[in-house]
């Protein structure tokens, strides 16, 4: 892919930053519902995105004509856009804020799933799909597993030189129940969770036929349970619906380039404001939030963003206190602050804007049994079903699949349709226990939207189970 660096080097010297971002991607996802293999969708994906600065102006060229031809054209397009743009730039009185960092990083020693046969493959998830039909009541099933090879190479005029080699896998089990007229579906930790970086062996480790099993008995025992009450508990959280509390009510309103106003239009601002690092309390003393592209396994992790630069573990709350936002090099030069390595790009043909990768919250000393035993009245939910919030990112309304009722310190009854609501500045504050590594998991999603034209990325999620107080819980019905 770097053969012809040259050419766009040679049609760049008017230039004042150029960087050329090569990525390769191959995909596979194997399915079956309700016993029958559905067709196997297979998809390769290669291009260039070229990145030049003039007087200002930052203009972009993207190509799958990985020609000298090609990527001349792709390298002149993008100074003459950043030549048109220069005159009305935000970035005019920035200066060049990219670095010249050199590195690679590789996914954990597995070997990738394209190196499976396909009917090892197919016979995990044949075992799974008979597992999720074992019961009468159960009338829709569905297994399947995803996975993402990714290559990338990254230079630009400073004198980096980056090649990044990443695969991904995403398991995604569902079963659904049917019980006198109620319906209700589990899945594997709602919206494909347990998705991970590795091969065959993160596969094998996840053991989905087992976890099927339990998923189907657990949609029996939705189907049959009654709906969830109303009231102001305690609220238990298992690790499969922080990750996406974190995501929602953290990690979109810290975004640096939300934060400048870049979103407004299409995905929202936040209710978070430049003068609030430093000083504004976010969450309660036990609230410790990383960006951390360093653990090997989750799902986003990486050794430089796509803007190339190094991938360290920063704290963005500590001990409750707003420390830090999610901001790119760009965004920290705008906002004249630090930031972290998350300028990222959802394929070639997207310019790297702020995004989360792995964002975790912290384990704490508490085990699960301290956490259980401490709760008079209360709710423990697992697994999101549903999701709402508002354009400043700070109102939130969160549905989960699995709901159980805690009374006197004792996991009870089972409830369906379990939601809750809350504001996130108060909700964070009354967060009363964390839980110990013990219950510390690392998830993820491969659905995050943003950006216009729009980008669907990949974040990582790790979270221990959790405990807050006087939350409003209400049924869905």
């Amino acid at each position: 892919m770097l053969k012809n660096i040259s050419v766009i080097k040679d049609s760049l010297k008017s230039a004042d930053f150029w960087a050329a971002f090569f990525l390769t991607e191959e995909q596979e996802e194997l399915s079956f519902r309700k016993g029958v293999q559905e067709p196997i969708h297979h998809a390769s994906d290669s291009g260039a995105l070229i990145t030049v600065m003039k007087n200002g102006g930052l203009g972009y060229g993207a190509t799958q004509d990985l020609s000298a031809s090609g990527l001349r054209a792709a390298a002149l397009s993008a100074l003459s856009w950043a030549e048109k743009f220069a005159e009305r730039s935000i970035l005019k009185s920035v200066k060049k804020p990219f670095s010249a960092h050199q590195g690679s990083y590789f996914s954990p020693k597995d070997q990738p799933l394209n190196q499976i046969s396909l009917e090892e493959k197919l016979a995990i998830l044949r075992l799974a799909d008979q597992q999720l039909c074992s019961h009468p009541l159960i009338v829709d099933t569905g297994a399947s597993l995803w996975s993402i090879v990714s290559i990338s190479d990254y230079v630009n005029s400073e004198g980096a030189n980056i090649h990044q080699e990443i695969n991904r896998i995403i398991p995604s089990l569902s079963a659904t129940a049917n019980h006198d007229s109620v319906t209700q579906t589990r899945t594997l930790g709602g919206m494909r969770a347990f998705c991970r970086q590795g091969g065959f062996l993160a596969v094998q480790d996840l053991n989905l036929v087992e976890k099927a099993k339990s998923i189907a008995k657990d949609a029996v025992d939705l189907a049959c349970a009654d709906n969830c009450p109303a009231g102001t508990f305690d609220l238990l959280i298992d690790p499969d619906q922080m990750m996406l509390q974190i995501h929602e009510s953290i990690g979109h309103p810290l975004e640096l380039d939300r934060i400048l106003g870049d979103e407004r239009n299409y995905a929202g601002t936040s209710f978070v404001t430049l003068d609030m690092f430093g000083s504004y309390q976010y969450g309660s003393p036990l609230l410790n939030i990383t960006f951390d592209p360093t653990i090997n396994e989750e799902f986003a992790s990486y050794g430089f963003d796509d803007e190339g630069s190094k991938a360290t573990r920063e704290f963005l709350i500590k001990d409750g206190l707003l420390v830090r936002p999610l901001g790119g090099a760009v965004a920290q030069a705008r906002a004249n602050m630090p930031g972290v390595a998350n300028a990222r790009s959802s394929s070639w043909n997207r310019p790297p804007i702020d995004r989360m990768a792995n964002l975790n919250l912290e384990p704490g000393t508490s085990s699960f049994s301290e956490m259980l035993s401490s709760i008079e009245k209360g709710l423990y939910v697992r697994s999101n079903a549903s999701w709402s919030i508002d354009d400043s990112r700070n109102k939130f309304q969160f549905g989960c699949e699995w709901g159980q009722l805690i009374e006197n310190g004792r996991l009870t009854k089972i409830v369906r349709n379990p939601n809750y609501r809350g504001i996130s500045a108060s909700f964070w504050r009354n967060l009363k226990m964390v839980g110990n590594l013990e219950t510390f998991l690392v998830m993820g999603t491969p659905y995050c939207g943003k950006g216009e034209p729009n980008q669907c990325i990949r974040v990582g999620h790790a979270s221990p189970v959790c405990l807050f107080s006087a939350v409003d819980i209400f049924g869905g019905e």
